[in-house]
């Protein structure tokens, strides 16, 4: 989710969620710590020189439980941003505290902000020798009778 339908789902809301991958939301009395970006210079493992930047968000909570983030608010920190930090219309990444810093991807279901699931990835699979992913078949899609005993099909 791109930093400016961020905004706009603020504009349309009464009251933020935001919900984890587990279906759970995340306390109503969540704090949003940071907003920034996230500038990461990388070589992969094959070798290519790679630049990624993502506005970021970071969620916390405390035992202030009478605190509530009204969407205006968020959308007034979020333009703070823009005009001080120059922050462009970026991706948004996530970060909510677990057993550990989790880093989410963002996307809005009309009422509440999902946290979704991120994946690691190998960047250079060619160079890295990785075979590509085989198309998986359903054997109720095959034709019948390819292979007929014998045949020397099998």
């Amino acid at each position: 989710m791109q930093l400016s339908e961020v905004k706009k789902a603020l504009s349309q809301l009464d009251n933020i969620a935001f919900q984890l991958p587990d279906g759970s939301l995340v306390p109503t009395h969540f704090h949003v710590t940071e907003v920034g970006k996230i500038s990461k210079h990388f070589i992969d493992c094959g070798g290519t020189v790679r630049n990624e930047n993502v506005a970021n968000f970071q969620l916390w909570n405390a035992d202030d439980y009478n605190h509530r983030l009204h969407p205006e608010k968020l959308n007034s920190i979020i333009e703070l941003s823009e005009r001080v930090l120059r922050l462009e219309d970026l991706e948004v990444e996530v970060e909510y505290q677990a057993e550990t810093i989790g880093k989410f991807g963002l996307e809005f279901d009309g009422t509440n902000f999902l946290l979704t699931l991120k994946q690691t990835d190998c960047l250079a699979k060619v160079n890295c020798g990785i075979p590509q992913e085989k198309q998986k078949l359903n054997l109720v899609d095959m034709p019948a009778n390819t292979c007929a005993p014998g045949s020397g099909c099998c």
